[in-house]
């Protein structure tokens, strides 16, 4: 693939494809962690092979975790326990680079403070600007010592702490839902009960409820739950078998890509029992004018979507950037409300997202939490992706209907899909 740019064909007519994506980039860090933590081996299978995942096993195993992948299978066999973390952090403060992996510094920020030791985690200069303060101060109030180095309140981390004793803390999670999740998994390793507590409004909420699903895999439950308070006593991972589901994020662009080509597209693995909150990307399809078949193992979405809708997305931000394309594609507005934490992803989603759909000749208002997409005549472009997989994987889907659509920096999809545009081709051609 050329690195520098890559020019999108049309569809040559209805789609009629079937896809597998890889797996959930979320539930594979997840798994990865939690089974660096169990007492035990445990077998990864569906893992996806990324950026994100391989900048959290490599720094898994610079942590003392025996790690064994094959990522073209994506089987892994993960061997660690926090005894074998502590062994290694006793050695000298240990350096972790996290790219720009939002998951892997949250959650080793989160994991490593309440375990105790000398920790430095650091990133590239996109992950010196996205926040991790709220985590911080959460952290603090059980008593870990660390602290973000930029005034920001932004990474790097340094850590060297105590193992945690246990407590109280409330952590905001506006910005964020990976602060909340870092925490709940980090809480069963403290020596005594922990509880936690939600400050004010939390974002993705669904990405939570996957967090405790697999920490449940893991053999780990709260002693008490509520909609914004969980209470967790010590205990001990337990290793596992576990099979991570294909990521219903990147399914979107293949559901979407059915409602605008038209025709219809299987994804496999992904159905009504999915974990993953993204999988509602579907519901806004319907609203759109698709149809939808939910079976078990599979959904199929046939095109083509029709109509613009008003819809709140921030328990499903990560699919908000694949809506706004459809919506250049239907009669009316289209208003997407409730990201406005998307503006401190891997790039601002909301500000650089409408400057893009402006060059493909679309009306764009920008709002403090989304967006309005008035569609209009639609023009070739040049297309940036501010080094943003998502940008890249949903703008390429203009180029299914608009001739002479080209993609600067495609290869910033390997972060969660290296193969997208490959699978891209196949599926439309």
């Amino acid at each position: 693939m050329n690195t520098a740019w890559i020019d999108i064909r049309p569809a040559t007519g209805p789609l009629d494809a079937r896809i597998r994506p890889p797996g959930s980039k979320s539930l594979s860090n997840r798994a990865l962690l939690l089974a660096a933590l169990a007492d035990g081996p445990s077998h990864l299978s569906g893992l996806l092979d990324s950026d994100d995942t391989r900048i959290m096993a490599a720094a898994l195993e610079r942590l003392g975790c025996r790690i064994e992948i094959d990522w073209s299978l994506g089987a892994a066999l993960i061997d660690g326990g926090i005894q074998s973390i502590r062994q290694a952090a006793r050695r000298d403060r240990i350096e972790l680079p996290v790219g720009n992996s939002g998951t892997t510094a949250r959650f080793l920020t989160a994991v490593l403070s309440m375990l105790g030791g000398r920790y430095r985690i650091a990133g590239d200069p996109r992950m010196h600007q996205r926040p991790i303060g709220d985590l911080v101060d959460a952290l603090e109030l059980l008593g870990c010592r660390l602290k973000a180095s930029s005034p920001a309140g932004c990474p790097p981390v340094e850590i060297d702490s105590a193992p945690a004793v246990g407590g109280f803390a409330r952590v905001a999670a506006t910005s964020s839902s990976q602060f909340l999740s870092g925490l709940l998994m980090a809480a069963p390793l403290a020596r005594s009960p922990v509880s936690v507590e939600v400050a004010g409004e939390r974002v993705s909420a669904p990405y939570v409820a996957m967090t405790l699903n697999v920490m449940e895999r893991f053999g780990v439950r709260p002693t008490m739950a509520t909609e914004v308070r969980w209470e967790f006593a010590p205990q001990r991972y337990l290793p596992c078998d576990f099979a991570i589901e294909p990521d219903a994020s990147a399914a979107s662009y293949f559901f979407a890509a059915a409602a605008i080509s038209g025709g219809r597209v299987t994804v496999e693995g992904i159905d009504g029992n999915s974990l993953q909150g993204d999988f509602r990307f579907v519901d806004l399809l319907e609203q759109m004018g698709c149809q939808v078949e939910r079976k078990p193992g599979a959904t199929i979405v046939t095109g083509p979507a029709r109509r613009g809708i008003d819809c709140e997305m921030g328990d499903i931000s990560d699919t908000a950037q694949t809506l706004a394309v459809l919506a250049l594609f239907c009669d009316g507005p289209t208003r997407i409300r409730g990201i406005a934490h998307n503006r401190l992803k891997e790039t601002d989603r909301i500000g650089n997202l409408a400057t893009e759909l402006r060059k493909a000749g679309a009306t764009v208002i920008e709002h403090p939490d989304g967006l309005t997409i008035r569609p209009g005549p639609l023009l070739p472009a040049t297309l940036a992706t501010w080094n943003d997989h998502r940008m890249a994987m949903s703008l390429a889907l203009i180029g299914l209907r608009q001739p002479g659509i080209r993609i600067l920096d495609p290869a910033c999809v390997s972060k969660t899909w290296p193969r997208f545009f490959e699978d891209l081709a196949r599926v439309t051609t």
